[in-house]
């Protein structure tokens, strides 16, 4: 009799630390939607790992795995279930993260947005991920641009989001560890990462030649976290390095050791925004402005005043050298002997 009840005890214990860390694998080649979404026997799309996660109301921590091979979105793989927090996280990641001894870049997940297009401001857009959802972590993903060229008429544009966050509420998304690479002609990227709300973290990025790398949006006006931009590398931002709006705050944002080269305009601003940011141990080099005000999809980036931006560190001159063998560990990152290497800008923490 004690057995037994020593054995119900020992299950239930097991139950609990099961539904605390809800796990699903994704793999493309070998998965089945009818999978049960383990290790072994893995679903084969993360929109119906993203449907199972939804249906789930146990409170607790989940992770969806991704494994290397490319992952094509045909439709907005949307989260909605709230029921996370900073300790019991939803978290999209790689199998095999940038700084596993046996990383290598063909074994980052390759995240392709072919969602169908629909009606958006200035033209039609694509959203690929979407956490509608607070406390959220993104790691070791790449991202491709869309195959939809931009270029629609005088007035509209198609876009492609990979990463869209809607709610102006929301809190703690942090993306890490992610390359976000397009080409302007064939494989357009608007934005790698856009969202509304508060928190939104990019750490350890690379963006390779993206129209916009990150645009912090708007939120509720109330309080949130800090959202950040740390230890990322941006190479040929065809319209801009970072784009700030009126809710991001200047003292709630931290902008440090991050690389912004061969872009077009390294700042902008929301037009009309009066707010002040600070860049720290940073380089800008090879810019045709430092600072811009946008408006929408279509806007210019006029030259505006620098005075907005406090710069204390940051170095504006000498040549970002990419990585271009494919073969290398540090492919699409910097060469070595590149200048910016001493600030550990890209996808390796260690």
């Amino acid at each position: 009799m004690i057995k037994s009840a020593t054995l119900g005890l020992l299950f239930f214990f097991v139950s609990l630390l099961w539904i605390k860390a809800e796990q699903l694998y994704v793999d493309p080649r070998t998965g089945n939607d009818t999978n049960p979404g383990t290790k072994t026997q893995p679903l084969k799309n993360l929109s119906e790992a993203a449907r199972r996660v939804n249906l789930n109301k146990e409170k607790g921590e989940t992770t969806i795995t991704l494994s290397e091979g490319i992952h094509i979105l045909t439709q907005t793989v949307l989260f909605n279930n709230d029921k996370y927090s900073v300790n019991n996280r939803l978290v999209i990641r790689a199998e095999v993260m940038p700084d596993d001894a046996d990383w290598t870049p063909n074994k980052m997940p390759v995240i392709i947005t072919a969602v169908p297009l629909e009606p958006g401001i200035g033209g039609e857009e694509a959203k690929g991920i979407q956490p509608e959802v607070s406390h959220v972590t993104i790691e070791g993903l790449r991202f491709t641009g869309s195959p939809d060229y931009t270029y629609l008429d005088h007035d509209n544009l198609r876009r492609s989001y990979p990463i869209w966050r809607d709610g102006k509420k929301l809190d703690d998304l942090l993306v890490t560890q992610c390359m976000f690479a397009g080409n302007v002609d064939v494989l357009p990227l608007h934005v790698g990462v856009i969202a509304n709300g508060y928190g939104l973290v990019i750490d350890h990025c690379v963006f390779f030649n993206c129209k916009i790398p990150v645009v912090f949006w708007k939120n509720d006006g109330k309080k949130g976290s800090r959202s950040a931009m740390r230890h990322s590398l941006v190479y040929g931002g065809y319209f801009c390095g970072v784009w700030t709006t009126q809710g991001t705050n200047g003292d709630e944002f931290d902008f440090h050791h991050n690389i912004i080269a061969n872009t077009s305009t390294v700042w902008i601003r929301e037009k009309g925004s009066k707010k002040s940011y600070r860049a720290s141990d940073c380089i800008f080099v090879n810019y045709n402005k430092l600072a811009g005000y946008g408006s929408g999809p279509l806007s210019d980036s006029d030259a505006t005043p620098t005075d907005f931006l406090e710069m204390k560190n940051v170095q504006t001159t000498g040549t970002v050298i990419i990585e271009k063998d494919q073969s290398k560990r540090n492919y699409l990152q910097l060469a070595e002997g590149s200048t910016g290497s001493e600030l550990n800008a890209g996808l390796f923490k260690k």
